[in-house]
């Protein structure tokens, strides 16, 4: 693709999903099989109305069937399935209608709660669509009027499945087919908070009603080695903790565990629900007030304004004495805004830790809600 988004001043170039991978194979297979003639080039128009013309790769033709590929190109997202070859064999069967299914590489469902039913190809509802729509195409301009049979296959998918989501969320042999637009955005945030939902809502699905929250990485290897839960069990929310919130909310879940770094988690003290550092960094400012409202001198809290980690402003506090007066108002803040994303209806709590000291502080509930995320676990 040549479109192009202008992000933090450079210029991205945008690409094209699994899905429309999977449509663009499909409609070229199909008019392959149903005219005899060679295809080398497909054209679709994305939901989102974006027009591709695409390479049609590795084609096989034979009486019966005809299979054919389309690469993947994120444009510049950084997505594990780039250059990934999505393939499409279409058959033709006397009954009228469209049968869809997944072969090698492309997962299957085993948990509810996800786009597909339990037992499923991972293809989602969209670029079932788009699969369905294009195959009728076809069959409208060639004036058959048979029905046909689709399979698709992503020879890489099962390695590559291995850096998704997948595995967590019960899709198991390989990649899901996805896109809701037919287009991929470059670091798209809409994407993450994309996933993030659908572990969510594939929690909500499975019964639960509290979640364990946490940025990322960090936090899962503090719930293992510091709480002794299994990480596995918290969803990640990146830097989208508000927006995590939001979904929690709109889902029905009871309440929910926040548990991160300090450094992290220091930010929702200002109220601050999207912590990525282009939005703000007021880790040093926040510490410092709350330092001061503990009775850290004023020399000190220039000190910790001059930090640029924040273990070595808790250092500072250590040696003067406001190390658990400045965490517990520290804490009572983060609370304080979590409550009010969250709303009334839903119980927040939160753990606040560091790498070098450990656990730091934690609201009151803390271990209440802990203890309602492992009931029956």
């Amino acid at each position: 693709m040549e479109e192009f988004i202008e992000k933090d001043g450079k210029k991205l170039r945008f690409g094209y999903t699994t899905g429309s991978c999977a449509a663009a194979a499909a409609k070229a297979a199909a008019w392959m099989l149903l005219t005899g003639q060679k295809k080398e080039t497909i054209s679709l128009i994305t939901p989102k109305g974006v027009a591709l013309t695409l390479p049609v790769l590795d084609i096989t033709m034979e009486e019966t069937r005809v299979s054919c590929a389309i690469r993947k190109d994120s444009g510049d997202d950084p997505d594990v399935t780039n250059g990934a070859l999505v393939y499409a064999e279409v058959t033709a069967k006397e009954a009228p209608g469209i049968a869809i299914d997944g072969g090698f590489g492309v997962g299957r469902v085993t948990k509810k709660g996800l786009d597909q039913s339990v037992g499923s190809a991972a293809i989602n509802s969209i670029p079932r669509q788009m699969i369905r729509e294009n195959l009728e195409e076809i069959l409208a301009l060639t004036d058959q009027k048979c029905g046909l049979s689709v399979v698709i296959s992503v020879p890489e998918g099962e390695k590559l499945a291995k850096q998704t989501f997948n595995p967590r969320l019960g899709i198991e042999g390989g990649i899901s087919i996805l896109g809701t637009t037919g287009i991929v955005e470059p670091m798209s945030e809409k994407a993450l908070v994309d996933t993030i939902r659908v572990e969510l809502n594939q929690r909500k699905a499975n019964g639960d009603e509290y979640v364990l929250l946490t940025p990322g990485n960090y936090g899962c290897d503090f719930i293992r080695a510091g709480l002794a839960l299994n990480p596995e069990q918290a969803v990640q929310s990146s830097n989208f903790i508000g927006a995590t919130l939001d979904i929690c909310r709109e889902l029905g879940f009871r309440g929910a565990l926040l548990v991160g770094h300090i450094g992290k988690l220091v930010k929702l003290a200002g109220g601050m629900m999207n912590t990525h550092s282009k939005y703000g960094d007021c880790r040093m400012e926040l510490l410092a007030a709350h330092a001061g409202a503990a009775g850290l001198p004023p020399e000190k809290i220039g000190e910790i304004l001059e930090c640029v980690a924040c273990d070595d402003a808790l250092r500072i506090l250590k040696d003067a004495g406001c190390f658990e007066k400045t965490l517990a108002g520290l804490t009572e803040k983060v609370l304080f805004h979590l409550r009010h994303r969250a709303g009334e209806d839903m119980e927040v709590g939160t753990i606040l830790f560091s790498k070098e000291y450990g656990l730091l502080a934690q609201s009151d509930n803390a271990m209440e809600l802990i203890e309602k995320l492992t009931k029956g676990k």
